[in-house]
This record gives structure tokens, C-alpha cells and sequence, in this order.
């Protein structure tokens, strides 16, 4: 009887152990019956809660439950069954995390510019960077398709007019400004070919329109001697100087581009120019048409309306004369200036022309003698100063004008 009841309890024992109050074959952790950690049981092979069947025996098998195993048996829903895998838990980092230094601002670098165009490049590029200058009156001559001191020079004053950097050499910026400033030159723009035109004026041609030419050849020193009616011999040969000088074809004939020419360097004839009347002094006394700011001081006055300069003492005028200004591109600044500077033989740096007595009143910009505009009239234009042509007269303003004096231009 002993037997049978110890074999009972060993299977009623048996059972119990595989009904889930101790651990499962999952090897969920058993709870822990202390408030600290929880600690992780170690996984019960199913086979060591069997008792031995190989003889009878009243030891207790060696997975029975401890005496503080809970009451209740069965796990609430709600309870979280413990794992016997242990939980990720974040230890603390025995080494220290990396903080980010503050950013060092990188210094500030300034990219060169890429340049397009430099002296000693030739090819067609640069026949239509002359090309373009020339649209400009940046450049003068003929369209060589090299870049030498000419266009170095010419390119230099381009970009200090702009407020470009003066490199001489031509970057994306140079380019887009001029490209924005000009059109696209003609294949015969640049290489210098140039084909007449109709005939509007030749020889054997007679009445109003050949006083008119030559009154304006007149202008320009091309024309001596008394205005006729008739185109003839003299007529050609002034007609094909002009062209000569000016790069036109040379025919001794006017076409369209030579009378457009012409008219640009020279004004609307009068009519005592066309009928040989000798004009009269031109008055002097006279403030009309004067800025007001002319009329204190000694003043260097000049209009741009009428293109004139008039020498005024303590408000009396004491010569004139024509002058021209910047182009639309480069204009000549207004306002009213003090001669900072004078210099009876000085030469550009920048383009290495002559300006004999140059007056200087703003920056760069100053009033002085030009062969140029004594040669073409207005058909160019300067970079900024005022333009001088009566060589005589500039000479004498020179000699009357001090240090300090006022420049006015309106």
C-alpha cells in the first residue's frame, strides 16, 4: 500500500509540474518574489520534474516547487508573462558620448574668375570681342581677330567704366556685359568688308544736296574753298578722303552709310554755311541759357543741350566753344565740380591717348583737347570727359583756369 501511495504522489507530482505552475518549456522566467531586480531562472529540461521509475523511493523529486511558489497558479491576462530571454536595457556608456564641437566658420574664399579671353588669343572669338568694342567706340581700327595691347587696353577701360575688375582680360562677367551692351557682329564686321551701297550722291550731281555735303565736309576740314551746287572732280576727291579715313569703301560716291556717317560727325548746316556768308563772332556777352551755378566764381560751364562750354568770370562769359561728351554707355557725370587737377601734356594710363591740357574735375573725367573729336566731329563720342576741339582755345581756358575753380555740368 506504501508503494502504490508513493507511486501516486510521484505521477500526482509529474502532473503538476507540466500543468504550467513552475516554469514552462518556453523558458519564461519565474516570478520573482523580491522587490529588486528580477533575475532570469534558467530553462528546466521537460524530463528533470519526472520522478524515477526504476525503484520506489520517498525522496521528493528535485524540481518540486519552493515553499514560496504564489498560491494562484495560472498567470493573469493582464500580467506580463517574464521572459527567459533578458530585456535590452540600456547600460550606461562607459565611454563618454562624442558631442559635436562647434562648427569653425571656413574662411570666406573669393573664386577666381574663369577667363574666356587674354592677350596673346586670336581666332574668331576675338574678332567678335573687337567687333563688339567697336559698337562701343572701345576700340577702333581694324578687326585683327588677335588679342594684343590694343584690345588689352580697350577691354581695361570697358570694365573700369562698369565698375568691372580691371583685369584687360575678359571673364564670363566682361562678357555678359558687353554681350548685353551690343549686337551680334556680321561675318563682314569682322573681317573688315565693307560693300558700297546705291549711289544717293556722284559725280555730275547738282543743286541743294551737294551745297549741304559739301558745307558739312566744311565741317570736318574735308572741304576748302567756297560752296557750289556741283558734284565734280573736287566733290570726289573730298567724298573719297573721307571715306578713306573713315574705313568706307572707297568710291568717291555717297551711299547710305556714308551720308549716315557724315551727318553723325557733323551738325545741320545754316543757311549762311550753304551760301558762303561768313558767320559773325559769336557773342560772348551774354548769360542766356546759363546754369544759374555759372554765375558766381570762375566757372567752367557746359551744357550738354547745347554742347557748348562758356568761360564765365563773376557771371560774365568770356569765350566759348564746342565740346562733346560720354556716350550713352559712358556718360559724363553732371553736377558741380572743383579742378582738383591740371596737366598741360598728360596721357591716358588707361588708353594711352594724348589729352593735352586736361582739367580735371571728377575722377577720371576731365575737360581737355582732343584730336579725335578736332578730326571726326561727333561722330565718336569720349569715355567721360569733355571733349575739346578748338585746340587754340583750350589753350587759353587753360591759362585762365586755377586749381579750385568750378566745373559745371548740366
Amino acid at each position: 500500500m506504501k508503494t502504490c501511495a508513493s507511486l501516486a504522489a510521484g505521477l500526482a507530482i509529474a502532473a503538476l509540474s507540466l500543468s504550467g505552475c513552475g516554469p514552462s518549456a518556453t523558458g519564461d522566467a519565474a516570478p520573482s518574489t523580491s522587490s529588486g531586480p528580477s533575475t532570469t531562472a534558467p530553462t528546466t529540461p521537460l524530463t528533470a520534474s519526472a520522478p524515477a521509475t526504476s525503484s520506489e523511493t520517498t525522496t521528493p523529486p528535485a524540481t518540486s516547487a519552493p515553499a514560496t511558489t504564489p498560491a494562484s497558479t495560472t498567470p493573469s491576462l493582464t500580467t506580463a508573462t517574464p521572459s527567459t530571454t533578458p530585456t535590452a536595457t540600456a547600460t550606461p556608456s562607459t565611454t563618454p558620448t562624442a558631442t559635436a564641437a562647434p562648427a569653425t566658420p571656413s574662411p570666406t574664399t573669393t573664386k577666381t574668375p574663369v577667363t574666356l579671353m587674354a592677350a596673346g588669343a586670336s581666332g574668331d572669338r576675338v574678332r567678335e570681342l573687337q567687333s563688339r568694342l567697336k559698337q562701343l567706340e572701345w576700340y577702333d581700327g581694324d578687326v585683327t581677330g588677335t588679342y594684343g595691347e590694343t584690345t588689352t587696353a580697350s577691354v581695361r577701360g570697358f570694365q573700369d567704366k562698369r565698375g568691372l575688375p580691371e583685369t584687360g582680360q575678359v571673364d564670363q562677367l566682361t562678357w555678359d556685359r558687353l554681350g548685353a551692351q551690343t549686337r551680334k557682329p556680321t561675318d563682314d564686321e569682322m573681317h573688315n568688308r565693307l560693300t558700297p551701297g546705291p549711289a544717293l550722291l556722284k559725280l555730275g550731281g547738282a543743286g541743294d544736296v551737294v551745297k549741304e555735303l559739301q558745307a558739312r565736309l566744311t565741317q570736318i576740314g574735308w572741304w576748302s574753298g567756297a560752296i557750289t551746287d556741283t558734284y565734280g572732280p573736287q566733290t570726289v576727291a573730298a567724298v573719297k578722303s573721307f571715306q578713306d579715313r573713315r574705313g568706307l569703301p572707297v568710291t568717291g560716291e555717297v551711299d547710305q552709310r556714308t551720308i549716315d556717317r557724315l551727318r553723325a560727325m557733323t551738325r545741320t548746316p545754316t543757311n549762311d554755311e550753304i551760301n558762303n556768308v561768313q558767320p559773325q563772332p559769336p557773342m560772348t556777352t551774354t548769360t542766356a541759357g546759363l546754369d544759374s551755378r555759372c554765375l558766381t566764381g570762375h566757372v567752367i560751364c557746359i551744357s550738354k543741350a547745347t554742347r557748348s562750354l562758356t568761360w564765365v568770370v563773376d557771371g560774365q562769359p568770356q569765350r566759348r566753344m564746342d565740346v562733346r561728351f560720354g556716350s550713352e554707355n559712358n556718360p559724363t557725370r553732371e553736377g558741380d565740380f572743383p579742378v582738383y587737377r591740371m596737366d598741360r601734356d598728360w596721357t591716358s594710363t588707361l588708353y594711352g591717348s594724348k589729352m593735352p591740357y586736361s582739367m580735371f574735375f571728377s575722377g577720371g573725367e576731365a575737360v581737355h583737347y582732343s584730336s579725335d573729336f578736332a578730326e571726326r566731329g561727333y561722330a565718336g563720342a569720349s569715355h567721360g570727359c569733355v571733349n575739346v576741339r578748338d585746340l587754340g582755345g583750350i589753350a587759353w581756358l587753360f591759362d585762365q583756369v586755377k586749381m579750385g575753380d568750378r566745373v559745371v555740368v548740366y
